[in-house]
């Protein structure tokens, strides 16, 4: 077990996601960034699905309850282990009673502790992720319990490994969505010359951009939407859907994030700026 002694910001128990459910209106949920997730999955020989706990901006403290192997991807955070500071991408073992705290944000936005075996509430649709019209919880609070596997007889064959971080990358991979070609040259070009902000109205479900392109007048019915449909309003607005987004919108798809902006966008905060590039 692992419980919480400090809740932090926004932390949640998350997976690969929860699939075969959009036709009754159920968000895929999930990480937000895969890419992280994956190498900290992998460094512990775990599943892809594997549950972790994404950390949004502040990170909790956590006791041990039990011995496990632990290891950290994603954003740095300061983060200390019975208050040694420790390092993104290595694998650590953990004796009953250690400490994992966290401290000042350094760069990204989201870091994501993985277990030896993955932490292992009960499955809902098929996904262990919180959402909480699903799931009845929507993040960790103090003294909350999260189960984990137990780690067996685990030999990490690979102690830690380097990485190029993305962190820092700012150009956001797009392909067309349905609506791009009725967008004009003017908005076309506005998209993918402008560089925009994160506005401050971010969070699991969408980003908002802060700067608007010019407005259309265009009408639709009620569409599909998947995580990275970027939206565009009337209004001129931007509005990119991220996993815990609607599974349908009547707002015109302009464009469409790949898996690896999707990562990028996650690892940004309120202020950042990012930019557009159609591939």
């Amino acid at each position: 077990m692992l419980k919480v002694l400090k809740a932090g910001f926004y932390t949640t128990v998350q997976d690969a996601g929860r699939f075969h459910y959009r036709n009754k209106g159920v968000p895929v949920s999930g990480v937000m960034d895969e890419m992280s997730v994956f190498k900290v999955n992998s460094l512990l020989e775990n599943k892809e699905s594997s549950a972790v706990l994404e950390i949004t901006m502040t990170g909790p403290t956590l006791i041990f309850e039990k011995e496990t192997f632990m290891a950290l991807g994603g954003a740095k955070m300061s983060a200390t282990l019975n208050n040694l500071p420790i390092q993104n991408y290595k694998v650590y073992m953990i004796e009953k009673g250690d400490i994992l705290s966290f401290g000042r944000l350094e760069k990204g936005f989201r870091s994501y502790l993985a277990i030896k075996g993955g932490f292992t509430p009960k499955e809902i649709l098929g996904s262990r992720s919180y959402y909480k019209p699903i799931t009845k919880v929507n993040r960790l609070t103090d003294n909350d319990v999260v189960p984990f596997s137990v780690a067996e007889d685990f030999q990490p064959k690979i102690s830690e490994i380097k990485v190029a971080s993305f962190l820092d990358e700012t150009v956001l991979e797009v392909n067309k969505a349905p609506e791009f070609d009725i967008l004009s040259d003017k908005q076309l070009e506005e998209i993918f010359s402008k560089t925009f902000t994160v506005a401050h109205e971010n969070n699991r479900m969408a980003y908002q951009l802060t700067e608007t392109i010019t407005p259309h007048t265009y009408s639709m019915l009620t569409s599909a939407t998947i995580p990275g449909t970027v939206q565009l309003t009337p209004a001129g607005k931007l509005i990119v859907l991220m996993k815990d987004g609607q599974t349908t919108g009547g707002y015109l798809r302009a464009v469409q994030l790949t898996d690896k902006a999707i990562c990028i966008l996650a690892q940004k905060k309120g202020g950042d700026p990012i930019s557009f590039k159609l591939v």
